[in-house]
């Protein structure tokens, strides 16, 4: 259902190293930094939009791999083919993701002239044998200094971004790491639970990594949303919590099914009503032409009822079961009261001002309630 919210993603698929266990489009390049021919295509790929998108965008969003390995130069060419194409609306959000290990005052200057008002920080832990476990390139003290230099430049929406189920992690030291960036005090803070994924270094290796059991695992998503808690972040996505009025507008957008654009290797959109992405490839993506619309799938109603269910159950929030009747003609909850009735009782969901949300407890077990009733 096309709104009048509009993103649009941008995908720069490189960094000085892959990390063990990414399984994101990503090439790393040491070094050589953002190929040049990459950000020609992305740019020619951009203006393809020219005649097809008349909507405002609200959200612009850098994603990667690490943006932040972007020239000034680079980066000034591809915000102003974006400006050239699209209308901004004012006040709109303009993220960009960034690896400590690579911000400057020229980089963190250079995208906040650009017009960005919020950056994604990857801290992922504060010991540094669990990010050298991970493969990270930065150290604690280049965090600080990205952080310092980040605020100096104007930045007063920053998220950091941390993981726990990390091989060899504890709870106690999980909580150093939270009890630290609360210190720190950005608007928001992604937690994602470690999942070893196929096709990367963790995976490969999966046999020798000693990883926390399902019980520590599970005590560390507690500790994570009581710490987090106490010093006033709100819950509001499974892995997401803000400060009041820093949720992250452009993820809002995926998870209530809004219209979106992705450019670049790998990048996927959803626009009225089609989903169409980009080869992963990256040397075949900078040799290609146009967009994906040749090869975009119509999502059928089925598709989109259980997806639009799906994303808006990850939100605290919940499904407005008002705005679902009126999108697909039919009550979410037929066929499946009894069902709700027993997560309702059990604690897991509730129904509140008209929407069925899942409670704090069942955000832990989303995966088997999903599987459940849809």
């Amino acid at each position: 259902m096309a709104t009048d919210r509009l993103g649009l993603y941008v995908h720069i698929p490189y960094c000085v190293k892959k990390c063990n266990y990414c399984d994101f489009c990503s090439l790393p390049t040491g070094a050589n930094g953002v190929s040049d021919a990459y950000v020609r295509r992305l740019c020619d790929e951009i203006g393809e939009y020219r005649d097809l998108v008349t909507s405002p965008l609200s959200t612009v969003y850098f994603g990667g791999g690490t943006p932040s390995l972007l020239t000034p130069l680079q980066l000034e060419r591809i915000v102003d083919t974006i400006h050239s194409v699209f209308d901004i609306l004012p006040g709109a959000e303009l993220s960009f993701e960034a690896n400590p290990g690579t911000v400057t005052e020229e980089i963190g200057s250079s995208f906040r002239s650009a017009g960005f008002n919020r950056v994604s920080l990857g801290l992922q832990s504060i010991h540094e044998k669990e990010m050298k476990i991970l493969g990270r390139i930065h150290n604690l003290e280049d965090f600080d200094m990205a952080y310092s230099i980040l605020r100096r430049v104007g930045f007063d929406n920053i998220n950091v971004d941390l993981m726990y189920g990390i091989p060899h992690q504890t709870p106690e030291s999980f909580r150093a790491t939270l009890e630290y960036v609360c210190a720190v005090a950005p608007e928001h803070v992604s937690a994602y639970g470690l999942i070893v994924e196929e096709g990367t270094s963790f995976y490969r290796n999966r046999e020798s990594l000693n990883l926390p059991d399902a019980d520590t695992e599970s005590d560390m998503y507690e500790l994570c949303k009581s710490v987090l808690a106490s010093h006033g972040y709100s819950h509001y996505e499974i892995s997401n919590y803000a400060r009041p009025g820093y949720e992250s507008r452009h993820n809002l957008l995926y998870w209530r099914m809004d219209d979106y654009i992705g450019v670049g290797a790998s990048a996927h959109s959803f626009y009225r009503g089609k989903r169409y992405f980009n080869t992963d490839n990256v040397p075949e993506y900078i040799d290609s032409v146009g967009i994906g619309y040749t090869d975009a799938k119509i999502t059928d109603r089925e598709d989109e009822m259980y997806e639009y269910a799906m994303l808006a159950l990850r939100l605290r929030e919940g499904l407005s079961l008002t705005d679902y009747e009126a999108r697909f003609g039919i009550s979410f909850l037929e066929g499946k009261q009894k069902l709700a009735n027993r997560l309702i009782r059990e604690g897991l969901c509730e129904i509140k001002d008209g929407r069925f949300s899942l409670t704090e407890r069942g955000f832990y077990v989303s995966n088997s309630i999903l599987v459940e009733i849809l």
